[in-house]
């Protein structure tokens, strides 16, 4: 779906992606060595893990930018019905978020997460930035049941706007020593 005579607000994203990179390295460098495997508030993660977890919601925006350039093309039935096949596989993926994440923070660990999420909000940025205005109104549907941050329909400048928001939640179960 399209709509015209909207301007997106760059700058504001731009600033947001900016605030999550410097935000991210205070919390990286303010963990102590204990910290990163004490666990965390309201998730079976430790610090180490939710923290790569937050990288990886950043990561998935790269992917998901791609799916809304084709499905914001495409009849609207064909998002709906794969947002429906997603929400119906939302245990699995649960699974997959989790174990994954767990995973994955042994490769991107403290020492190489800082660096993953500077080349992926660069690479946000850059595609950002050679977007019309045109392709942030286009937008897909999404299985709300695998994240709370998902809304039902959501378009490719909301899309940029959603990893800030999962951020700023999973930081406030961090269980750090010290918090900036």
């Amino acid at each position: 779906m399209e709509t015209s005579g909207t301007s997106v607000d760059r700058a504001a994203i731009n600033a947001d992606l900016e605030r999550a990179r410097i935000d991210f390295h205070r919390l990286l460098d303010s963990a102590e060595p204990s910290d990163w495997t004490r666990p965390t508030d309201g998730t079976r993660w430790t610090n180490e893990e939710l923290l790569f977890h937050i990288v990886f919601g950043y990561m998935v925006v790269q992917r998901l930018v791609v799916l809304i350039a084709v499905f914001g093309r495409l009849p609207r039935v064909t998002s709906v019905a794969f947002a429906r096949i997603l929400n119906a596989s939302t245990r699995p993926f649960h699974l997959i978020n989790y174990y994954g994440s767990r995973a994955a923070a042994l490769v991107y660990n403290r020492r190489r997460m800082g660096a993953k999420l500077d080349r992926v909000i660069s690479s946000l940025q850059r595609r950002m930035a050679n977007k019309p205005d045109s392709a942030f109104l286009r937008g897909m549907y999404f299985p709300t049941g695998w994240d709370p941050f998902f809304s039902d329909y959501m378009t490719l400048e909301d899309l940029y706007r959603y990893p800030g928001r999962h951020f700023y939640f999973h930081s406030r179960q961090l269980t750090l020593t010290r918090r900036t």
